[in-house]
């Protein structure tokens, strides 16, 4: 049977949380979240358990390591296997970070691009060179940074606003990014998302972060969203004025189910305080009509 509750409120598909989740799927969830580098190619009982959710109801890819900004060359065969991973599992929206996290092998961290109007050029190109691929505009996050690149021709925002709009692609609004930044380089959050195409954004992250000793915020995912960051989606949504998947990013301390729920349906009330039921019921309609997510921008 096919899940029937359409609504711009989801979860990341953790295997800590399939147990619960094969019990019953909370009404609360609108939708999951998957990175594809974590299950493509997968057989056996992984790929059966997949299938077993994604035959029921909505997902969205999110990518961790295609390093768009990096210096090495593009992992197009990373983005043949998401294409056909995407197409396997009808999935329709893929996102991934503006940052690079590669050059001859790996990082494992997300890295910010140099600001710059040759940065811009070079970003866009691979980002167009991804969409080709996929057969698909892709959405591209704002990320947390803990290091301002030297060298910069522009702000934050107008790098994410330039590299979008030369790329023709659409944005992913990450909030908790922007408030971790914010924090840690000392700018006005409700200044930066106004800067931001808005216009284009096709997905929302919101998430908890932890503060160290001396104050810094790291963008961990390991903790409950607080009070401000929830006040800077609530901002967001006003800016953007319609109803936006949105996903409850939680990576690290995984609580049982019923506690990530409660913060799910936060988002949804959120969502109904800024565009009202009935908007949020129609995008639901359109979403199920024309399979999900693909009615954005």
């Amino acid at each position: 049977m096919v899940h029937t509750t359409f609504n711009p409120a989801g979860l990341g598909f953790r295997r800590e949380l399939i147990p619960a989740l094969q019990q019953a799927v909370p009404p609360e969830i609108g939708f999951f979240e998957i990175a594809p580098e974590n299950w493509a190619g997968m057989g056996g009982r992984s790929a059966h358990t997949l299938c077993a959710f994604t035959e029921r109801y909505p997902f969205v890819c999110h990518g961790l390591s295609l390093s768009l900004g990096g210096p090495g060359a593009l992992d197009e065969t990373l983005l043949r296997r998401t294409r056909d991973f995407m197409r396997t599992h009808g999935i329709t929206l893929f996102t991934e970070h503006l940052s690079w996290c590669a050059d001859d092998s790996h990082l494992y961290d997300l890295l910010p691009i140099p600001m710059t109007e040759e940065a811009v050029r070079y970003t866009a190109e691979r980002i167009a060179r991804a969409q080709d691929i996929l057969g698909m505009r892709i959405g591209v996050e704002n990320a947390s940074t803990y290091i301002a690149p030297p060298g910069a021709e522009m702000s934050e925002p107008e790098f994410v606003r330039a590299v979008v709009e030369r790329a023709d692609c659409l944005l992913h609004l990450d909030v908790n990014n922007i408030y971790v930044n914010s924090r840690n380089f000392g700018f006005d959050p409700q200044a930066y998302l106004a800067q931001l195409p808005l216009e284009r954004t096709c997905y929302v992250h919101v998430a908890g972060h932890c503060v160290e000793e001396d104050g810094l915020l790291i963008d961990t995912h390991g903790s409950e969203v607080i009070d401000p960051v929830w006040q800077l989606l609530q901002a967001a949504y006003q800016r953007i004025g319609r109803p936006v998947p949105t996903c409850l990013e939680r990576d690290f301390n995984i609580p049982d189910l019923p506690i990530l729920v409660q913060e799910v349906a936060h988002i949804a009330h959120l969502q109904h305080q800024a565009f009202g039921a009935q908007a949020v019921a129609q995008w639901g309609a359109q979403a199920q009509a024309q399979s999900l997510f693909r009615q954005v921008a």
